[in-house]
């Protein structure tokens, strides 16, 4: 009788853990490590967002108004970066009556006019001062492990892009939309790195 008892207790509760249920007390299994699967499998789902391999951020959101002679009409204004994170990227504006609508038109828009960027290995190839309006955008190269050292939208377009260790500096303006456009347009004046 008591190597009975001791043998049940070997038996492994991760696996299968029956608890009675309040209705009827009626049994129910319960796997945990099911559920930690499912778990993965929907944060996995989250991520890939699209079928082909695009990830999509919303840099901003924005609620627009024109004044027209009956009176103002409320809009909403998304900036949305598209990028592979292989070197390919791509940033556009949408609008429209409501965020969805907005978000799709700015996704299929900066799809059209994805680049692709010059990098080297995980950063990039040279350091950079780009002008673009009243912003400017510094970036310098940086040792692998460093990681993405950027501010807001900044750091947005360079994840998508896919740079990994890069070291930025945002001056002037913190309008997010001419930020996220200035970093797009640095990245696409890169040139390759001379080999010594």
């Amino acid at each position: 009788m008591a190597t009975e008892v001791q043998e049940t207790k070997k038996v492994d509760t991760n696996e299968v853990k029956k608890e009675p249920s309040r209705a009827g007390g009626r049994t129910t299994t319960f796997d945990r490590n099911k559920s930690r699967n499912n778990q993965r499998n929907n944060n996995k789902n989250q991520r890939r967002q699209n079928p082909d391999d695009v990830e999509k951020r919303i840099v901003s959101i924005r609620r627009v108004s024109h004044t027209y002679k009956g009176g103002k009409r409320m809009s909403l204004s998304v900036l949305v970066v598209v990028g592979d994170r292989k070197g390919k990227v791509g940033a556009a504006v949408g609008k429209g009556a409501d965020v969805k609508s907005a978000e799709t038109k700015a996704y299929n828009k900066a799809k059209k006019n994805m680049v692709t960027v010059t990098l080297h290995n995980t950063t990039i190839p040279h350091e950079i001062l780009h002008k673009k309006g009243a912003v400017k955008i510094f970036m310098k190269p940086a040792a692998p492990g460093t990681g993405v050292i950027a501010g807001g939208p900044v750091r947005k377009v360079l994840e998508v892009a896919g740079v990994k260790d890069v070291l930025t500096k945002q001056l002037g303006t913190s309008n997010q939309i001419m930020n996220a456009y200035a970093t797009f347009e640095a990245l696409k004046s890169m040139k390759q790195r001379r080999e010594k």
